[in-house]
């Protein structure tokens, strides 16, 4: 049964607090990376047989087996994805960042541009299990930012085959090629490409803890969303909620994992002790109930606080993955949350229709890390990059100020590069110059003011003139008495 506490008897570190007893397979996944980037596609079919205990003849779901699934899929189901899709859509469009360009100042030019990642790659959970709400959560954004490539990674059945259901949706959504691979293995082959399996820049997508330990290891070769822990819900409710609608809303995540969290916070004791019982009538008819019940007695509390902005200021201490705000006129408390991955506001808002239908991003942030970090979107699909342009008077106007802020540094070489440019730094002082008997090509050393470098030229008879070299004093003087044999004045 779910503790009640009352508020300040449990700190907001020990409130999402879990049991967590996961193995430490850093060893296992590095063996299994490594693997991958030496053998490559034989690797993926070993592990197959091994992992998935199936026989792969081709790794890469011909494009007409996409199609097949969306045909067959059940009519009201496929109506369901596709209204999610569109939701999903509209929702992330809104997103959308555009390059700019800034010319405030006369001669200067600024401005970023945005690019789409060239490939990124989706791993989706599959075998026995289906989420083709992560495929459209993951490919969609992706799709809107511009990416070049979306390829998708899931591990096959025991028949070799992936979900149909989750094909459908890479359908739907726009997943350009998928490959029969999963786990550790699959993340691998996405970060190192193989044979047949295309290197990408970024890897998205939940997994098991395998899944998760490969992305922490191969971060750094290529991008990823995040190191996602187990899932986790606050509820925030007043006295006039319904018990049964918020043990629904802490069950949904509770359902996840043994290690999700699932925490409500209440100004009212009575609302408390009827979530409390409610609780245990749900846990009672629920497919889950084991993996539900392990969460609710071990990680879950209700915390009955002296109002409700005390509520919010626990919110923001912890930073939820989802918040529930179950209170009239919920918008009055949307301002006063600064820490949360994604808000749902009101008492006709369960987090699951975030997760499916809603529009807005299910890929959130846990662990406390939504005080820094944001649900997944189109940003994470694209790079920016700055660029400027000054014409030679409006450099020559600023010049001086960068010399005086690189010496300020130390660092001479970068005040020589900015006044090498100014009108004053092209002009030049001879050191010598003679005529190559044999030849009568005239070689000269001349000094480049403000830049300490020195350069030999060569004129020749029929007027050409060329750079032979440019460095050093003494690098040119040398190679400019091998042309010049007679000793000059240095």
């Amino acid at each position: 049964m779910i503790k009640i506490y009352p508020y300040g008897q449990v700190s907001p570190e020990e409130i999402l607090s879990r049991r967590e007893e996961l193995p430490d397979v850093s060893e296992a996944v590095a063996e299994i990376i490594a693997a991958v980037r030496r053998e490559g596609d034989d690797a993926l079919r070993r592990y197959a047989r091994e992992f998935d205990k199936t026989e792969l003849e081709e790794l890469e779901v011909p494009p007409e087996q996409l199609d097949r699934a969306l045909d067959a899929l059940d009519p009201d189901l496929r109506a369901i994805l596709e209204q999610a899709a569109d939701n999903i859509r509209s929702f992330h469009s809104r997103q959308v960042r555009n390059s700019f360009v800034i010319s405030e100042r006369d001669g200067v030019i600024l401005g970023q541009k945005v690019t789409p990642l060239d490939r990124v790659g989706l791993y989706i959970p599959g075998g026995t299990a289906a989420y083709p709400s992560t495929v459209l959560m993951n490919a969609i954004p992706a799709k809107i930012a511009g990416c070049g490539e979306i390829v998708m990674v899931s591990p096959p059945t025991c028949g070799g085959d992936v979900n149909p259901t989750i094909l459908a949706a890479a359908k739907i959504a726009g997943v350009d090629r998928v490959f029969r691979t999963g786990g550790a293995q699959g993340v691998a082959a996405l970060a190192c490409g193989t044979g047949t399996i295309p290197r990408v820049d970024k890897i998205v997508g939940p997994g098991n803890t395998f899944v998760a330990e490969a992305k922490r290891q191969v971060f750094g070769q290529v991008v990823i969303d995040m190191i996602a822990g187990p899932s986790e819900i606050l509820v925030i409710a007043d006295g006039n909620s319904n018990p049964a609608t918020v043990s629904a809303d802490l069950l949904s995540q509770a359902e996840h994992d043994k290690n999700a969290s699932a925490v409500l916070i209440t100004d009212s004791t009575a609302l408390a002790g009827a979530v409390q019982r409610e609780l245990e009538v749900q846990l009672a008819a629920l497919p889950r109930q084991e993996i539900a019940r392990a969460s609710i007695e071990h990680n879950g509390k209700i915390i009955v606080a002296e109002n409700l902005l005390q509520g919010i200021e626990i919110a923001n201490a912890l930073a939820p993955e989802h918040l529930e705000l179950c209170v009239d006129n919920p918008f009055d408390y949307l301002d006063k949350v600064r820490h949360a991955g994604s808000i749902f506001l009101g008492r006709s808002c369960p987090e699951a229709l975030g997760d499916y239908l809603a529009g807005p991003n299910h890929t959130l942030p846990t662990s406390g890390t939504a005080r820094f970090s944001s649900p997944l979107s189109v940003d994470d699909f694209v790079k920016k990059s700055q660029f400027t342009y000054y014409t030679p008077a409006a450099l020559e106007g600023v010049a001086g100020k960068i010399a005086r802020f690189a010496r300020e540094e130390g660092l001479e070489g970068h005040a020589r590069s900015a006044l090498s440019r100014q009108e004053t730094g092209w002009k030049t002082r001879k050191i010598v110059s003679a005529r190559n008997e044999s030849s009568g090509i005239r070689y000269k050393i001349i000094e480049v003011a403000q830049s300490g470098a020195y350069e030999l030229w060569s004129a020749h008879p029929n007027g050409e003139r060329h750079l032979v070299m440019r460095g050093t004093k003494d690098q040119v003087w040398a190679e400019y008495k091998k042309y010049i044999h007679r000793e000059e004045s240095r």
